[in-house]
């Protein structure tokens, strides 16, 4: 005979199962569709929001090729921008082949760059870190285009002057307080606000006392101006029209055009007096 007891008790059993596996489903489900409805939007970033250093604005994007052209970006450099907010700088130099890095202060901002790096094709080329543009170590770059305020770049100058003899900054509207640019080009069309280039090239350090087999140049330097004298056998002359170019600098000097290039302690190229043309060498005084 069949035990009734056993079959009754496996059909509540099974029934208890069904309702809990029911009820675990309609709870999940219910939890999917509350997570779903309190999600935040996705983040966008609004033109004044403030940051830790300065407010957002971003380069029309006319303007961003028009920096990365005279700064003259190759896929040989590698390019940082300080403060890179959405990320197109570092972008756009990343479409020219360029290794680049944005180092930016919202995290927020720096999903939102590696989200439009990987929409341009670029994720590979083109990094961002989260972190303080003031203390990044930009010791690499060979290029830095930036949007930045006179305050920050004033703050960043010593930072800049350390940078290899050569290296390119390029800004969108402000200068460096102090600092002449070497070159500044405008957007003349379609451009309302913010729509110059200005780029300044880091200057080699030659300021002080450089000795000539037959004497001396004194070089007094601010940025990539110099001044100062020239003392030989025949006498002594000011300088007139110094000016560095990265490592090349060129000056004139009672009646004679200096043409040379700055590599660490010595300083070697032609002076040329009238048609006379002769080799020079300087070594940086101790």
């Amino acid at each position: 005979m069949r035990d009734c007891r056993s079959t009754l008790d496996l059909r509540r059993s099974s029934k208890h199962l069904i309702t809990a596996l029911l009820v675990g489903t309609l709870s999940g489900a219910t939890a999917a569709a509350q997570q779903t409805q309190t999600q935040s939007p996705p983040f966008e970033p609004q033109v004044g929001q403030a940051g830790k250093d300065v407010v957002w604005v971003p380069t029309d994007e006319k303007l961003v090729e028009k920096m990365l052209d005279i700064a003259k970006v190759t896929a040989q450099d590698f390019v940082m921008d300080l403060g890179s907010g959405d990320g197109r700088n570092v972008i756009g130099a990343a479409k020219r082949g360029a290794a680049a890095v944005g180092v930016e202060f919202n995290p927020q901002m720096v999903e939102l760059s590696r989200a439009n790096a990987k929409k341009a094709g670029v994720a590979d080329r083109a990094t961002f870190i989260e972190g303080d543009m003031y203390t990044a170590d930009i010791s690499k770059a060979t290029a830095l285009v930036l949007f930045l305020l006179p305050v920050n770049l004033e703050k960043l100058t010593p930072n800049f002057l350390n940078l290899k003899p050569g290296t390119r900054i390029v800004d969108n509207t402000f200068a460096i307080p102090g600092w002449e640019p070497d070159y500044t080009e405008k957007l003349e069309s379609d451009c309302q606000t913010w729509c110059s280039a200005l780029l300044w090239i880091v200057p080699a350090k030659v300021q002080g006392t450089w000795r000539l087999p037959d004497g001396e140049i004194t070089f007094d330097q601010k940025f990539q101006m110099v001044t100062g004298s020239v003392k030989t056998g025949s006498g002594s002359a000011k300088i007139d029209s110094g000016k560095l170019n990265g490592e090349e600098i060129t000056f004139a000097a009672g009646g004679s055009q200096y043409t040379g290039k700055v590599n660490g302690d010595r300083i070697e190229g032609t002076v040329k007096t009238g048609a006379d043309m002769r080799q020079f060498t300087a070594t940086r005084g101790k």
